[in-house]
């Protein structure tokens, strides 16, 4: 299935602005609220269901005999039908 970007934001943060704009995704996903991403002219909202899927990933990508670029990528999923997540495996930790 082809893939739609339907917001894009990429900017250089502290890890203080990142767990700012995190906790206000969490606030939003507890509250039951949709979340609004806006960046310059460009905005979309979204309204994760009560149980989407949540992904986490820890990437490397580069060269397997030199230095690469580090990633976590943290990601809601569920289908626009209104259907919710498929449970995916076991209970994420976060230490």
């Amino acid at each position: 299935m082809p893939e739609e970007v339907l917001f894009k934001s990429e900017s250089d943060q502290t890890r203080e602005d990142i767990a700012s704009y995190l906790r206000s995704v969490a606030d939003k996903l507890e509250q039951g609220d949709a979340v609004t991403l806006k960046s310059g002219s460009e905005s979309v909202t979204m309204e994760p269901p009560a149980r989407p899927t949540f992904e986490v990933k820890a990437e490397r990508e580069g060269p397997t005999d030199g230095p690469g670029e580090l990633s976590i990528e943290f990601e809601l999923e569920w289908d626009e039908n209104g259907n919710e997540g498929d449970g995916g495996s076991g209970q994420l930790e976060i230490e």
